[in-house]
Parts: structure tokens; sequence; C-alpha cells
């Protein structure tokens, strides 16, 4: 069955659904008011976690607690007492005073006198209360109405009960126009600089200053279909320990406040007595470690002033927020990031570092945006990025429970197949192994599985194996191609390769090989071609070839030494002699240290060049009775047939080892290697050849353990010498 290239994106249309689908989600959930408190809670924070700016010294408040109204002894308190307070206030010349005391009724003694303090102190802002719904209003003081010195104190309360909006301007059923208490006062304290309401260019928005106020919209921020009539705005609030400089009402008019305390500035006042419950919450209300704590009234309009003061002196913004196109497109940037980095990064301990690390870049992002004036949808875009990560994660690891599946059906099935079977991902790692292709490499399954042939064959064989894997993936074909393959003890075979496509039903498609050794064949239609060759030379010629036969056959065609056969014929004899004679037979299996490393650095021409001149060096500095023989790649062999005592086998040993270590000078090249040398010992180790190659074979590899250019025995010296 083929399956063609086009189908392997199944990962990206994988990682879009989830991101379209629960991106889809968020938004429905977040246009429909389902997150709105949730989203409220999230800028509470984030004005709370911002740094603390020090206290606003252009505005002053006056406040009436309770031991205030105890002091006057009536509450309200009478015109008198309303009309002494405020001459004592005119008197520092403030910029602006703030009344924000209903006086829609003359309250005795004094309303003669409050009135002319009223009349003649242009710079006062008095109150009034617009009705709105079943709220009655409350008329400002008529003097002050007269004059149009009066702002109105609505107060916007948002449904979990907090003010994160003020009010610049309200128009009532019968058209009249209102100005909002706070924007009076900041109009009175800028018109010393100059600076008055205008249109905004190209808009019918206010710009004040420095900044156009825009005007807050039902679905603003984390808001959903809210009640945006008149000119709202989304209130900027800034920490601080204390925000404004506050004094009591009694110290006032007992002369105990130095009035330049409110010269040139705003003087609010109000009520801060918890009696009279003239208090809001709104975000700075509550803190980490304490409970929610309300503002005075009077102290929620300063705050209000204030911001209408930064941004029209400073253009320091007032918040902001993104279009819903913008907002809808980075909830979905966020769902798919979230997708893209659960699908990328499969480790568990790995995905959840990478997503914690995600989650508080975006929190980081949104922190940053607050502090420059914008309100960034923080709660549906780590909502919308962990239920794609979760998504993902969920159909990951039902993938991974399919791929278990498969893997222990097509375990089942292919340790059934004599031949060496193999199946790899996309990723041409080996998942399912039999215990023929085991044998075959020479590695365990456990070393095998999720490792690639790159990790354990040479480069230009593991090129080979790679090109043919995608070969059959690109094609989505079957495949078949003749390989050179080496295996673990350096034992070159001919394969034949079969590799075809399978996919199982979550999806996951597999590579399958299935190899057959051709080695013996290859050999004997290399040999009934030189044999063919031969038929045709002449007599003389014909016995000269048997001899290049013979010479081939048991001779390394590179280094010219003995190669495997005949190093095992020349065993076996050694053994018949040391057993007639009682006689020790030494084997030292050598292996280069080093030697891949100049293979890869100067070619495998500079390698063989090496491998002739260590086999010349060996041969050189060893009797005329020992055999040195070459096994394959970088291992040799040598054969002690005699030996008397084990002092002998490691002078031989320590010998070999000096000599291999000195510098080889190969074309103007000076290289370096040395050999780890393992030893096994006839009849202590072994009585048979074949044992004593693999005990040798063994101490090899626990001397390259050892930290290799050393020999280590198969059995201890102590040992041999008992």
């Amino acid at each position: 069955m083929k399956f063609p290239s086009s189908c392997w994106p199944r990962s990206e249309l994988r990682v879009w659904l989830t991101a379209v689908g629960v991106a889809t989600c968020v938004a429905a959930m977040r246009f429909s008011g389902v997150l709105q408190f949730v989203e409220f809670a999230g800028f509470d924070q984030l004005v709370r976690l911002r740094p603390q700016e020090p206290t606003d010294d252009r505005i002053v408040i006056v406040g009436i607690d309770d031991r205030d109204i105890r002091n006057v002894g009536a509450w309200p308190m009478s015109d008198a007492t309303m009309a002494n307070l405020l001459r004592q206030i005119r008197a520092a010349e403030p910029r602006a005073i703030g009344l924000d005391i209903y006086r829609d009724l003359p309250i005795k003694p004094g309303n003669q006198a409050l009135e002319r303090v009223f009349a003649s102190t242009p710079n006062l802002i008095g109150i009034e209360k617009i009705a709105a719904g079943e709220s009655m209003g409350v008329m400002p003081p008529p003097v002050l109405a007269a004059r149009n010195q009066v702002g109105f104190n609505n107060t916007i309360v948002d449904g979990d009960g907090r003010v994160r909006r003020g009010m610049l301007y309200w128009t009532t059923p019968d058209g009249k126009y209102h100005t909002s208490f706070a924007l009076a006062l900041a109009l009175r304290y800028l018109d010393r600089a100059g600076i008055a309401p205008q249109a905004a260019p190209n808009s019918t928005n206010m710009q004040l200053g420095q900044v156009v106020f825009e005007p807050f919209r039902s679905n603003d921020g984390g808001y959903v279909r809210t009640d945006a009539r008149g000119y709202q705005f989304l209130a900027n609030f800034h920490l601080s320990d204390r925000s404004f400089q506050q004094v009591s009402m009694s110290d006032v008019i007992a002369g105990k406040v130095n009035l330049d305390l409110f010269r040139d500035r705003i003087v609010l006042i109000g009520s801060t007595a918890d009696s009279l419950k003239d208090a809001f919450f709104m975000p700075l209300s509550d803190g980490l470690f304490r409970p929610a704590e309300p503002m005075p009234g009077v102290e929620l309009q300063a705050h209000f002033i204030r911001q209408i003061l930064d941004a029209a002196l400073y253009g320091r913004s007032l918040l902001q927020v993104w279009p819903e196109p913008i907002e809808l497109l980075w909830i979905f940037g966020w769902s798919y990031l979230g997708a893209t980095l659960s699908w990328r990064v499969r480790k568990p301990t790995h995905s959840a570092i990478v997503l914690a690390s995600a989650l508080a870049g975006l929190g980081g992002i949104c922190y940053m945006a607050f502090l420059g004036g914008w309100w960034l949808p923080l709660v549906p875009s780590a909502i919308a990025f962990s239920g794609s990560s979760i998504g993902i994660v969920t159909h990951l690891a039902q993938i991974k429970e399919e791929l278990k599946k498969s893997k222990e059906f097509l375990s089942s099935i292919i340790n059934a197949i004599p031949d060496p079977v193999f199946v790899k991902n996309r990723n041409h790692q080996w998942i399912v192994l039999n215990d023929a292709y085991c044998r075959l490499v020479g590695q365990p399954i456990d070393a095998l599985l999720e490792k690639t042939d790159r990790d354990f064959f040479a480069p230009d064989q593991a090129a080979a194996f790679w090109k043919h894997d995608d070969l059959a993936f690109i094609s989505g074909g079957e495949q078949e191609s003749e390989e050179i393959f080496t295996d673990a003890q350096g034992v070159t075979y001919s394969i034949a390769t079969k590799r075809s496509l399978h996919r199982d039903s979550a999806g996951n498609v597999f590579l399958v090989g299935v190899i057959r050794d051709i080695t013996q064949r290859k050999r004997v239609e290399d040999e009934l071609r030189r044999t063919a060759e031969d038929l045709v030379r002449s007599n003389a010629a014909l016995r000269q070839s048997e001899i290049q036969l013979r010479q081939l056959a048991l001779h390394d065609g590179l280094t010219k030494l003995p190669n495997r056969q005949l190093l095992q014929e020349r065993l076996e004899q050694a053994i018949d002699r040391a057993h007639d004679r009682e006689q020790l037979v030494v084997l030292l299996f050598l292996d280069l240290d080093g030697f891949k490393q100049i293979n890869d650095s100067f070619g495998h021409r500079m390698g063989d060049l090496l491998l002739k001149a260590v086999a010349q060096r060996l041969a050189g500095c060893l009797r005329g009775s020992d055999t040195v023989a070459r096994m394959g790649g970088d291992e040799f062999v040598v054969l002690l047939p005699a030996i008397s005592s084990a002092p002998d086998i490691s002078i031989v040993a320590e010998k070999l080892i000096y000599t291999l270590s000195q510098p080889f000078s190969i074309e103007g090249e000076a290289l370096h290697v040395t050999t780890s040398v393992g030893i096994s010992i006839y009849p202590i180790d072994s009585i048979d050849s074949e044992s004593l190659m693999t005990c040798a074979d063994q101490a090899m590899y626990q001397a390259k353990q050892q930290g290799k250019n050393c020999y280590e025995f198969f059995r201890s010296i102590a040992v041999m010498s008992h």
C-alpha cells in the first residue's frame, strides 16, 4: 500500500484543528460573558502588581471622619460650619475646591453665610447626583448650579461590586449636558495652563492637552455587553502607600493645619467616616494577604482627577484596549502556540517546563503592556494556550497508547520470522526489532531501540541506509537495495533489504525492512567470476592463480597479514602442540584507540595507510613463530604459540602497547593512536579456539573500560600463578 508524500503533514493539521477549535470555544466564552469576572480579577491583580508611585502633591483631601462628626455635634453639619471651613480653605488660594458633600437643602444656622461663600468662590465645585433607573437624583446647591460650578459624582459599579470606570460627561433625557465632578475640578486646575477640552482631529472624541480620551465601548477589555452610555473611560489606577495628602476637618477649623498645604492645589472635601458608608470597592481595595477594604468616595474622586491631570499634562494615557479582531487573533495565536509546543516537545518534563515558561512569558507580556497603559486579554489567551496544550497532550497520549499496541503486535509477528526484520519511525529510529536483527548487528535490543543507524554504523554505511529509508518514505512504495554492513565485531556482510511502509489505526507510519544475508552468494559469485577468468589462462598461469587464491583466502587484502581463517588454522595447530607438550597458548586481541577519529578526519585512504603501518610494526616486534592477524577494521590478533609464564605475557603486551603508542609519520602527517589489549590463555581460560577468541575479545573490551592504552587478562594473573 502506497502513502503519497502529500499525506504526511497530519501533525500540522492536528495542531491547526486543535488551535482553531480551542480558540473558537474561548472566544465564545469571552464574548458570552462567562470569563468576565475572571478577567476582572486578572485586571485587579495587574493593578496591585504595579510599582509604587509617590504621593500626588497636587491634590489634598480634607476628610470628615467620625471624630469630626462628633466634634461638630450633628450630621449633616450646619451651613455655618460648612461656610467657616470653606472660608479658611479659600484663604490659602487653592486652584480649585471640590465639595463632595450633598448640599441641596439649607441646614440652619448659617444658610445665608454659606450662600455668600458659594457666590464669592469661583473655583468651588459642588456636586449633584443624576437620577438613574430606580436611584433618585440629588440637586446641587442653587447658587453653584446657577454659576455652572457643579459636577455629578455618579459612580459606575461593575457586577462584582468594584469601580473600574470613570465618567467625563452625561446627557440626561431632557438633553442637558452634565460634566463629572472629577473633570470639572481637573478643568479648573488646567485652566491656568491654558488647557481646555476640544474635539480631537477627525473624530468627535474629546482631546484634553496631550491625550485623546477614547470613550469606553461595551465590549472593551474584559467587559461584555456593558452599558456604555455617556462618556466613560477605563480607569488607570496607580498603586501607592499614600496616594494623596489628607487632613481632618476638625484640624482645619481649629487652625492646626498650615494653609500653605492648600495653596495652588485641588482641595477635596468629603466624608471618610465609616458610619456614613460613602465608600466603594476598587482594584486597589484588595491586597495579597489582607481582606478587601472599601475606599472613601472622596478618595475615589481624587484618583479620577489624578488620571485626568496626568493624561492632559504629561501625555500619560488612560487604559487602552485592542479592537475585537486583533483580540481574536491574539487568542488564536496563543492557542496555536500551546498546540505547537505540546506537539513538538514530547517529553513530559521538558514539556511542563516549556509550557510553564510560555505561560510566564504571557503574564510578563501582559504585565509590561499594562505598565504602558494597555489592557491585553490575559485570561482568554491563557485559557486558550492551556486548552490547546491539554488537547494535544491528550491526543499524544492516545497516539502513544496506539503505538504501544502496534509495537506489541508487530513484535509478536516479526519474531516468528527467521530473517532479520526492523521497524523504524519517521525519525529513522528503530522502534521494533526481532531477535535475528539483533544477532546480525551484534547488539542487545535495549541498546538499539530508539536509536538510529548513525549511532552504530560507519558514516558511509549509515548514510546509505538513511538514503534508502528516505526513498521509501518519499515514494510510499516498496524499495529494494543492496548494502555493505559491518557488525559490532567488525565483520562485514553483504545484505539485501526490502523496505515498505505501513500505517496503524492511529495514523502512525512505520518503515518495515526485511534483510537477507547475501554475503555467501556474493562470495560465490566473486569466486565463480575469478574461476572463470582463471580457466582461460595457461597451465602455468593456473598454478600462479591457485597460489594467489590461496594467498587471498588466507591473508588480509590491505595489510597482507593472515586473516581470520589462517589465524584459526594456526591457533588450532598451536593448541594441538600445546596439549601434547603441556605448554601455554596465548591470544592477544588488539583494538586501536582513536582510529575512527583519524579515519573521519583524514579520510579512509590515510586510515588504510595507518593500518598498513600498524601491521608492519606489529610484525617487526614479534618472534618468527608468532602470528599477527587482522580481524577486520582496526582489530588485530597476536598468537603466541609457546609461552612459559605469565610475566612473559605481560612483557609482550607492554611491548606491543609501547610500540603502537609511538607516532606514525604518514605523508607528512604525524598520527597518534594507542591500543587496548585483551588476553586469553589456553588451557586456563578455554580449551577450544572459538572460546579463546571470545575470551580475548571480552578482555579487550574490559581494557577499553579501564581507560584504554592498557591490557587486561580474561582471568587474573593471580589465578595463573597458582
